[in-house]
């Protein structure tokens, strides 16, 4: 494993100043300035017709792949899990994801993802931007690429959402803090700060003096203004205030039955605010479940994770099959890495990122097929390995959003947007 870098990969103190800590300050002027909704056909588009998002379901720790997706039942590494049918024939699950084995034909199983990475901080940076960390440079996250490449039109509110985040959430990196994602720590009702509690009048006046402010700064000051995007994350928030799109991010007007169905949980409600946000033209979303950190009562700890974990994932993928959302969102479900052969004295299994499982699937990728296997004594390295890489240029391809087109940092360095290869096992 290699020592974690002197400086994080993520900026100071893990993050860097973006989209989030400018809206609750201009929310809290409570200004209001609309910007068109979109209309009710964009709103509906679907299919071929409708531009690709990326929804990408965050397994925060290190998601055992034993335990879900890759059990082996009957085996000194296996434990005491056991299996279950999927809808895939020959294909078994955790006895733990019953519902999701049952639609585990609508989306495809790498067994064989492969990474160099073993601690935390360095594999989740990896596995969120695609590349490796590097003091010189920050690489922005999937969803901020996507964000980026394909700008959704009308859209009031953010392009790149986090959901329930943690502690690395996705960024903007060298693309800039505004495709940062905004962060929503409590989903299923309306943002903080995101309630204009001003009189008209009284509003006026905040916007205007808001503008002295802005003017006063300006001067002597040519161009940094401009590089703040002070005007525009503050034009962008009192947009997303008063825009019907807001409401996306509330849940009370869905059935209660479909509500249930998801789970009354942090990550449940975030993905049913996932899919409505997919549904209004956000272009990605990151949702996390945390704690799959199990060094210590793996198993424990994983019946307790996966009893959140599958009726979310499964409803979810009902929900966006129903609605026809899924043939154009590329649904991802991964950790940063998985969990050793090897059970521990403390009843856990410890990092494990030589041979690790995902989902991949929708936004007209081929669905129902599985690509590596590990080995049943792991001891050997997996059959048909995944790089990281080539697993960010497929969701990039399938995005429509071309892996090998080269951006240029702040620096002056080209750097393109995937450095892998598109799995030709996985096109339609």
């Amino acid at each position: 494993m290699e020592p974690l870098i002197a400086r994080s990969p993520w900026g100071p103190r893990g993050f860097l100043p973006g989209r989030r800590s400018a809206l609750a300050a201009a929310a809290s002027l409570g200004l209001s300035f609309a910007l068109p909704p979109l209309t009710g056909r964009a709103a509906e588009r679907r299919g071929a017709e409708r531009a690709k998002s990326l929804l990408v379901l965050w397994m925060q720790g290190g998601m055992s792949q034993l335990e879900t997706f890759d059990p082996h039942p009957g085996t000194a590494i296996g434990g005491p899990t056991k299996a279950v049918r999927t809808a895939l024939p020959g294909v078994q699950f955790a006895d733990l994801l019953p519902r999701t084995a049952e639609r585990a034909d609508r989306l495809n199983l790498v067994r064989s993802l492969t990474s160099a990475e073993g601690d935390h901080e360095r594999a989740t940076y990896f596995l969120k931007t695609g590349y490796r960390p590097d003091p010189t440079v920050r690489h922005p996250s999937a969803g901020a690429v996507a964000a980026y490449a394909s700008p959704p039109e009308g859209l009031a509110i953010p392009a790149h959402v986090a959901l329930a985040p943690a502690q690395w959430p996705p960024r903007g990196g060298y693309l800039g803090p505004r495709f940062d994602a905004f962060q929503v720590h409590n989903p299923g009702g309306p943002p903080a700060n995101l309630t204009d509690v001003a009189a008209p009048a009284r509003r006026e006046r905040r916007l205007a003096g808001l503008d002295v402010l802005s003017r006063s700064f300006a001067a002597g000051r040519p161009g940094q203004l401009s590089r703040m995007r002070h005007d525009e994350a503050t034009a962008e928030a009192v947009a997303m205030m008063d825009s019907p799109q807001a409401d996306a991010f509330e849940i009370a007007e869905e059935p209660e039955a479909l509500r249930a169905a998801y789970g009354d949980t942090r990550f449940g409600r975030g993905c049913l605010v996932a899919r409505r946000l997919i549904e209004t033209g956000v272009r990605a979303v990151e949702v996390t479940l945390n704690g799959f950190d199990t060094h210590a009562d793996n198993f424990g700890g994983m019946a307790t994770q996966t009893a959140t974990l599958d009726p979310a994932l499964s409803a979810l993928l009902d929900d966006l099959t129903a609605r026809d959302l899924l043939q154009s969102t590329v649904v991802l479900v991964m950790t940063e890495f998985g969990r050793t052969p090897r059970i521990n004295p403390l009843d856990g299994r410890d990092h494990w990122p030589k041979g690790f499982s995902c989902l991949v699937g929708g936004g007209g990728l081929a669905s129902g097929r599985v690509i590596g296997a590990t080995d049943p004594a792991g001891e050997k390295p997996p059959t048909d390995p995944v790089s990281v890489q080539d697993l960010f240029a497929t969701v990039f391809d399938s995005l429509g959003i071309d892996p090998e087109e080269e951006e240029m940092t702040p620096i002056g360095r080209p750097l393109k947007r995937a450095e892998g290869t598109p799995l030709t096992a996985l096109r339609a």
